[in-house]
C-alpha cells in the first residue's frame, strides 16, 4: 500500500493526495517517506545527505530546520560522519531526519521505531504528536502493536491482504477492549500457514486525515 501511494508498484484504480494525482510531481512534494531500512549513500557525510535532500525538494532557508533535526535525533555531532560509519540506530535516526526535512503534510512510516534506542524513541513518538497538532497526516505501518499504543487515532488491522478491522480510538475506548486484544481477536483462527504468511506482513496501518495518525 505504501510503495503504491508513493507511485512505486502498479495497482488498479485512483490514489490522489490533496486532490493531486498522486505520481505527480505536486503530489509528491507534499509527501514525505521514512522506509524501514535506511538507504544511505556511503561515501556522503550526515550534513551532506541533508544538503541532498534539500537541493532535491528545492528548499529555501532550510538551515535552520537541519539544525533542529539534527540535536533533536542527536546526530548534531555526527554531521562529518560518512553514511557507512553510522551504527544501524544512527542509519536510522539519519532516515528519519531525512524524510523530515521537507515538512511534509503527508508522512509515511514504515517501521519506524526499529533499530532506535529508548530516547530516540521517545523523542519520534513526541515529533509525531507535535506533527499531528500542526495538521500533519501520518500513515505508520508497523506490526510492534505496542510501539504504536498511544499514538494513533485509527487503526487499520490487515491479514492477508484483506482488511480485517477499520476502528477509530473512540471506538476502543468505548469496548473495553486493548488495541492488543483487538488484533487477536480479529486475526485468530487461521491455519498456521496462513499464520506464518500473516507474519511477515506489516498488521497495522495507523493514519487518517488532516491531523491524524493511522
Amino acid at each position: 500500500i505504501i510503495k503504491s501511494i508513493l507511485g512505486f508498484l502498479k495497482y488498479q484504480g485512483d490514489i490522489t493526495v490533496n486532490g493531486l494525482d498522486n505520481r505527480s510531481v505536486e503530489a509528491r512534494k507534499l509527501v514525505g517517506y521514512i522506509p524501514e531500512l535506511p538507504s544511505l549513500y556511503p561515501t556522503l557525510t550526515v550534513i551532506e545527505h541533508m544538503e541532498f535532500i534539500a537541493r532535491a525538494y528545492k528548499l529555501t532557508d532550510y538551515k535552520d530546520r537541519i539544525n533542529m533535526l539534527l540535536e533533536r535525533f542527536e546526530l548534531d555531532d555526527k554531521r562529518k560522519k560518512f553514511g557507512d560509519e553510522l551504527s544501524k540506530g544512527m542509519q536510522q535516526k539519519l532516515n528519519i531526519c531525512l524524510g523530515l526535512l521537507p515538512d511534509p503534510d503527508f508522512i509515511l512510516l514504515d517501521e519506524p521505531l526499529l533499530g532506535l534506542d529508548p530516547h530516540a524513541i521517545k523523542e519520534l513518538k513526541n515529533y509525531i504528536e507535535e506533527l499531528r497538532v500542526a495538521g500533519k497526516t501520518m500513515l505508520i505501518s508497523t506490526h510492534i502493536i505496542d510501539s504504536v499504543d498511544m499514538m494513533w487515532d485509527r487503526t487499520i488491522i490487515m491479514q492477508n491482504g484483506q482488511v480485517r478491522a477499520n476502528v477509530t480510538r473512540s471506538d476502543i475506548e468505548g469496548s473495553g477492549k486493548s488495541l492488543e486484544d483487538l488484533f487477536f481477536e480479529v486475526t485468530e483462527g487461521i491455519d498456521e500457514a496462513g499464520f506464518q504468511e500473516f507474519r511477515e506482513l506489516p498488521s497495522l496501518l495507523i493514519g487518517e486525515a488532516c491531523g491524524k495518525v493511522v
